[in-house]
């Protein structure tokens, strides 16, 4: 099993221009803001291509923040930036509770039944009821489980795998 832990992940979104200084909203991906009020730079990725940004201030607008960049001082100047990803470091990301996972971590990590490889996970997706872990079958199928212990026996990112109670889960 291979450790599919990533250092670099995408933690939110740049939006519109907020204000008339060159501040942007930032929509995080978590939904807490919390660590990236505390950000001294961030890698914003746009277009494939990815720039470090240095922070001059920021501001918490629950349940998004506003962050201005150096050299960007007006609403026109920050508008090219809207859409692009904000990527941090692990160290710098929210803390993780119990039983919670970076969605970067899962990605591309095996999903086994009954000791078979089934295939891998794409991604997990926000559903109307919860999250759902969007699996690629070794078949070229995709299925989607909801992200709740009673179907998966474990998860472990570490080890590179996850494991399905039942195969009938897939169905």
């Amino acid at each position: 099993m291979v450790n599919n832990m990533t250092e670099q992940f995408v933690t939110g979104i740049v939006g519109s221009p907020y204000g008339l200084k060159g501040f942007v909203k930032i929509k995080p991906l978590s939904g807490e803001i919390g660590h990236l009020l505390t950000l001294k730079t961030v890698i914003l990725r746009q277009h494939g291509e990815e720039r470090e940004f240095i922070v001059e201030d920021n501001a918490a607008l629950a349940p998004v923040l506003a962050m201005r960049f150096a050299g960007y001082t007006s609403p026109e100047s920050v508008k090219p930036l809207a859409g692009a990803e904000l990527l941090i470091n692990r160290k710098d990301a929210a803390p993780l509770r119990h039983d919670e996972y970076y969605i970067e971590d899962l990605r591309g990590i095996e999903v086994l039944a009954e000791g078979k490889i089934l295939g891998h996970i794409k991604s997990v997706i926000e559903g109307g009821g919860g999250d759902l872990v969007e699996i690629k079958l070794i078949t070229g199928a995709v299925k989607l489980v909801p992200f709740r212990k009673e179907f998966f026996e474990s998860i472990c990112p570490e080890k590179g795998q996850v494991i399905l109670k039942n195969l009938w889960i897939l169905e």
